[in-house]
Parts: C-alpha cells; structure tokens; sequence
C-alpha cells in the first residue's frame, strides 16, 4: 500500500460518481483502515441525501468536518430532537468547518447539488458501536424522512 495519496480532483470526479449511483445519495472514501485510532476519510453528499441524527457514545467520538466543495448545513441537538444549532458550512466560507465533541447529536443536508467533506474522528471504527441513532427522528429509509429534512430545512434562521 502505497504511504501516500494526493487528494486531488480525479479523486473527487470518482467519488461523486459512485456517490451518483448509489441509492443512499452519498459516499465515502477512506485513508484509513478501520483498526486505526485515528479516522480521516472524503464524505460525498449529493442534495437530498438523508443522515439520521445520531452520536457517538461508546466510547464518546470527537468529529472534525471540513468543507472541500459545496455548501452544507450542520445541526446540533438536544436529547429531545430540538435544534440547539444550525451552521451553513461552505467551501467558500465564511464558515468552512466545524469540530464536534464525543457525545453530541448532529446530523448534516447538503445543501448545494454536491459537497465533498473531509472529515476526521477517533477510532479504530467498530460498525456495531460506532453510533447510536436518534429515537426522535425517521431512520434512513423510513416514511417521514423529506418531511423531516424539510422541517429542519425551515428551522435553519437566516
């Protein structure tokens, strides 16, 4: 394996396209491999693509999110589902990213047609304890997920 990879544009071409036929509107890819303790991989969203509010508790996962491409928004929560925080991220700012204790409901819409995000996090990735999805909101999948995004949408404040 080589030691190195340039993050480069062919790089992003390739994940936006796997993230165009994947049903889920999104996809990632990592540098990582999952026994690491440290967590670093491209996120690519497509508009409309849905992530269920969740938090890493076990153990609690700090998350760092970099805007490369596009325009994103992030939503912070409290314990009941209310929208404690909303921050447009932008790959041309003002805000380009934004960093996340362990333990924190968050979740994410695209909001441009494609974002690329860089993101980082504890590991090593454990699919059976990586996350604990939010009772209060619609799983992935579920009836009532536009509704959801659309109500999150109209909670964002200009």
């Amino acid at each position: 394996m080589n030691p190195v990879r340039i993050i480069e544009t062919k790089l992003f071409e390739e994940i936006l396209q796997q993230a165009g036929n994947s049903s889920r509107k999104r996809s990632n890819f990592n540098f990582h491999t999952y026994d690491e303790t440290y967590q670093r991989f491209l996120n690519v969203l497509l508009k409309g693509t849905y992530v269920c509010p969740h938090k890493h508790v076990k153990p609690p996962k700090a998350e760092s999110f970099l805007i490369l491409k596009g325009e994103v928004v992030f939503f912070i929560f409290d314990d009941t589902g209310k929208v404690l925080q909303s921050h447009r991220l932008s790959a041309s700012g003002p805000k380009h990213g934004i960093d996340v204790k362990g333990g924190v409901w968050h979740s994410l819409l695209c909001l441009s047609e494609t974002a690329i995000c860089f993101e980082g996090k504890t590991g090593p990735y454990d699919p059976k304890a990586d996350k604990i999805f939010a009772e209060w909101a619609p799983r992935e999948g579920e009836a009532g997920v536009d509704a959801y995004m659309k109500s999150l949408l109209a909670s964002l404040k200009e």
